[in-house]
């Protein structure tokens, strides 16, 4: 049983938005670090962002350009990606982890995953 649900995902036309959701069950972000990817169409797993839920340290990849945001409801147990002026190219499959530390994040090793959930961005 996945621990992790992501939820949010749709269709959206370029240059809006989208904000997705991960909630855990059955156990808590608390002092662990969240993390986004994608994976687009034939190609390989990219990351996105890493929170430290406890203080809310985040780090995300360059290539976003400053585009998307991770953030924690500490209450509510759940790690949220906004995403801004999307792009065709942001088209993929978007998981949320769940990680020991920010270097398990960044490079994506082990960890606890949701089953993705899709976003497409038509142009």
């Amino acid at each position: 049983e996945r621990q992790l649900v992501e939820s949010g995902g749709g269709l959206v036309k370029t240059g809006g938005s989208l904000r997705l959701s991960c909630a855990a069950s059955a156990y808590t972000f608390h002092s662990y670090t969240a993390g986004w990817f994608r994976r687009a169409p034939d190609k390989g797993r990219e990351w996105i962002a890493c929170i430290s839920v406890n203080d809310e340290k985040t780090s995300y990849a360059d290539s976003l350009e400053g585009r998307f945001a991770i953030s924690t409801d500490f209450a509510k147990n759940t790690v949220t990606l906004q995403m801004n002026n999307l792009k065709p190219e942001d088209t993929a499959v978007y998981y949320c982890a769940r990680f020991q530390g920010e270097m398990d994040c960044r490079t994506g090793r082990g960890g606890s995953w949701g089953q993705g959930t899709q976003v497409t961005v038509s142009s």
